[in-house]
């Protein structure tokens, strides 16, 4: 192997990357587009979803609880309703996501029976929206009927209570803010770096048959081994300039924290990409046309890492088959150690499983990569 034959390769392939505006805005304005498109337009969280209140009794107490749904950070009462018929034409026309609606003898309720209900119509075309608003509907009400419950006890035995001895103290790690973002952004970074990676690499050798210039290729002395080298070693350091650039990005940018070291990150980066870059180069070989193996390589690397990485949809959810086949998938280790490094600081050597299974993918993925070419015609 000829370190001066890779680096004519990798000239070569680096003045292709630059003279290809297409190549290049992929390379570099592509992963800076991505994260702030799927960091801003990717959120898990609500607030001020829009209310409307059916007040049936008109009492002080229906008030105060239309006040502490008000107040909380998560409702915001957009209008008051004056008929069940205007219940159904709220909600169909996205007026409200949930309608919150008193009886008519909610005080009566509440001072002889001690017990009353509200009922919540929620729209559930969006469930995640509806299961938090419920939730969190939920926490408003059991607060004022903690409150209601205590001034109905204060005024029956004339005497002010003391507050409760024992209070739940919670406190949150790694996610203080509870920020879906902070959980999002950094399975973004794999997604980026994977796609890129990936699109780039399917159409190294791809393009060289469209252009007729494998013929030539051949005829040199250029081993496959040289090639493998010579062809993803541009691309290895773009994504390790990608890399850097996401990591900005989501730092300064999202204030997404980062605890842990930045060596650590490089390395299994440095792993991942070795993965992703095989991964487009395998494809590269097998087919000769850059169309269909842009498209093969996009559907390698999106699909897995969109719904099986961890990178939105929590793997300890999914059903024990799935579970099962996740452990196959190489994104998955990468963004265990973004979230990892990311939001707990942890170091490679609490890391060591994914890493070594990161490795493992690496290694094997480079193996078939290098064995997938033959200096040959046909």
């Amino acid at each position: 192997m000829k370190l001066r034959r890779i680096r004519a390769l990798a000239v070569k392939e680096l003045l292709q990357v630059i003279r290809d505006p297409r190549s290049l805005m992929l390379a570099l304005a592509m992963p800076v587009m991505q994260l702030f498109l799927l960091g801003y337009g990717v959120n898990l969280d609500i607030s001020h979803v829009p209310v409307c209140v059916y007040d049936q009794e008109g009492s002080q107490f229906s008030q105060s609880l239309f006040k502490r749904v008000q107040a909380s950070p998560y409702f915001q009462i957009v209008r008051s309703l004056h008929g069940e018929g205007e219940i159904k034409q709220v909600m169909d026309d996205g007026t409200c996501r949930m309608v919150l609606v008193t009886p008519a003898d909610f005080s009566r309720r509440i001072m002889l029976e001690r017990h009353a209900s509200v009922q919540a119509i929620v729209d559930a075309s969006d469930d995640n929206t509806a299961t938090l608003a419920t939730a969190y509907a939920n926490v408003v009400v059991a607060g004022f009927s903690g409150d209601v419950q205590l001034n109905l006890i204060e005024r029956t035995t004339g005497a002010p209570l003391l507050p409760a001895s024992v209070a739940e103290q919670s406190r949150v790690w790694f996610n203080e803010d509870l920020e879906s973002r902070n959980f999002i952004i950094p399975g973004v970074v794999a997604l980026v770096l994977a796609l890129v990676g990936a699109q780039l690499t399917s159409l190294t050798i791809a393009r060289e048959w469209e252009r007729g210039t494998m013929e030539l290729l051949i005829s040199t002395p250029v081993t496959p081994i040289e090639l493998l080298f010579g062809k993803l070693l541009p691309y290895f350091f773009i994504g390790m300039l990608d890399a850097l650039i996401c990591l900005v990005v989501a730092v300064f940018w999202f204030h997404v924290p980062f605890r842990g070291e930045l060596s650590a990150l490089l390395f299994t980066t440095s792993l991942f990409l070795v993965v992703v870059l095989s991964v487009g180069y395998f494809v590269s070989v097998a087919i000769p046309n850059q169309i269909g193996a842009s498209q093969i390589a996009l559907f390698l690397t999106i699909m897995p890492i969109s719904l099986l990485s961890g990178y939105a949809f929590p793997i300890d959810q999914m059903p024990a088959a799935i579970r099962l086949i996740t452990y196959g998938i190489y994104a998955r280790y990468y963004v265990t150690i973004l979230k990892s490094l990311f939001l707990k600081g942890s170091s490679l050597y609490d890391l060591w499983f994914p890493v070594l299974a990161l490795a493992g993918y690496a290694a094997a993925m480079a193996w078939l990569a290098a064995r997938s070419f033959r200096k040959r015609i046909g």
